[in-house]
């Protein structure tokens, strides 16, 4: 680290035209001569959890053995570059998603219970014709503890767009979050990378807004070039590569979002108003909204975000993996050997762009490590056994260092109907959000395995 007389504040900002684009964490924000200046920097945890929906086909999905050193199982084959900060957990389970006599409603529950650990009341059922309740969500704990030092509390993001989804409770509500800010309050999940990252750098209103603000401002980094290459000057050669590199990703985003929103002007120019610029390939826009996470964590904008790969009960299909079918049909496969493959090669699908993900913050830098090093992604879904509808035995994998409070390479396997927010708490804890209890959470799983001390 090369410390100079400089030392800008830790939330610094580049300012354009109605633009402020916060800046990563750069050697110049440690002041010198201080106890700080002479140790590692220590970057504040992220925390990550993405969903995914409709179970996974077991066999494929869990290692064949626990402890350290593990395998990868088939489908967690593309985390092999990420081994090392990789944490699979098996046993986990939400009973708080099991029907307790309200019939149908297995996929909302799921969805509903995932960060909470509350049983979701029925919308039309015993507590009024309109009303919902559930519980404030593991992500919006933590958004009230680290949210108080970023722009942004939390980022909430789904990769499909806000079209009517068929479900087997008659309401949907539920399948259309994961994140609660309290009982009653649902938070919307954002599927508009151009709305995400104009809430990340920048205002926009309609469509017509988003347009017009761009041919007047050119770009959000055309705006803030000048103060860009003044600031540069007063930086150390560390410094200078890593806005560099931050600006040029910026950059990336603004120019694949805006190669995006032309190609949906030409196909859909006559529509009226409305949110655009979701591309039409899904591993573009997949990985053009983890881009969005990453550099959202990397400035420092937002240190909580979930992200949906999709909702419960999804239609879309996969041809470019070779599977034509709807999601949701194949995860009913009722075991037949064509359809589990089918469904198999979704959850492979999946978990390649999570690794690419993970690899993404890897490779930025942080302080004295990584994004990696310094974040903890909860990656999992409700639905253990799909065709089942089964909430045991959930799919579940944490990722990243933790800031060192994680040790990876290990298959952890619990005891059946261990509380899935028991990791949660687990979790919370390791990033130093106070929560003594989540949803039915009986206490903090063995904290041994967990931080390997």
């Amino acid at each position: 680290m090369t410390i100079s007389k400089l030392a800008l504040p830790r939330r610094t900002f580049l300012r354009g035209m109605g633009t402020a684009v916060a800046l990563p964490l750069l050697d110049a924000m440690v002041p010198a001569a201080t106890a700080l200046a002479n140790t590692a920097a220590r970057p504040a945890t992220r925390l990550g959890f993405v969903y995914i929906p409709n179970g996974v086909i077991q066999e494929q999905f869990v290692p064949a053995a626990t402890g350290a050193g593990f395998s990868l199982s088939p489908t967690l084959s593309p985390l092999a570059p990420v081994h090392d900060r990789l944490l699979v957990l098996s046993g986990l389970a939400h009973r708080q998603a099991d029907s307790f006599g309200d019939g149908n409603g297995d996929h909302p529950r799921a969805t509903a219970a995932w960060l909470s650990g509350v049983h979701a009341w029925e919308r039309r059922g015993r507590i009024g014709p309109t009303a919902i309740k559930l519980g404030t969500t593991a992500d919006q704990i933590a958004a009230r503890e680290l949210g108080q030092a970023t722009a942004l509390p939390s980022l909430e993001l789904v990769l499909e767009k806000p079209t009517a989804i068929s479900c087997d409770s008659g309401d949907c509500f539920y399948s259309n979050t994961i994140s609660w800010r309290d009982p009653t309050t649902p938070l919307e999940m954002e599927p508009h990378p151009r709305v995400v990252f104009e809430r990340l750098f920048g205002d926009g209103g309609t469509a017509a807004d988003r347009r017009a603000q761009a041919r007047q401002a050119g770009s959000i980094l055309d705006s803030v070039t000048e103060e860009a290459l003044s600031l540069e000057r007063t930086l150390g050669p560390s410094d200078r590569n890593k806005l560099s590199e931050y600006l040029d990703s910026v950059r990336d985003l603004e120019q694949r979002i805006g190669r995006a929103e032309a190609r949906d002007d030409q196909a859909e120019i006559d529509l009226p108003d409305r949110p655009i610029d979701i591309p039409e390939d899904f591993e573009e826009y997949a990985t053009l909204m983890f881009d969005l996470t990453a550099l959202a964590w990397q400035a420092d904008v937002t240190r909580v975000t979930t992200l949906m790969m999709a909702r419960e009960t999804s239609p879309r299909t996969f041809p470019q993996i070779g599977v034509p079918d709807q999601h949701h049909t194949v995860s009913h496969h009722r075991d037949d050997p064509d359809y589990m493959a089918r469904k198999a090669k979704i959850d492979l699908y999946h978990v390649s762009l999570l690794s690419r993900f993970l690899q993404k913050l890897r490779a930025t830098p942080d302080g004295d490590g990584n994004l990696l090093d310094h974040s903890m992604t909860v990656y999992g879904g409700g639905i253990g056994n799909g065709n089942l509808h089964e909430h045991t035995n959930l799919p579940c994998l944490v990722a990243g260092g933790g800031g060192g409070r994680l040790k990876g390479g290990r298959h952890l396997a619990y005891p059946e109907d261990t509380p899935m927010t028991n990791l949660l708490l687990t979790v919370l804890d390791k990033a130093g959000v106070p929560a003594e209890k989540l949803g039915d959470s009986t206490g903090l799983l063995n904290t041994r395995p967990l931080s390997g001390v």
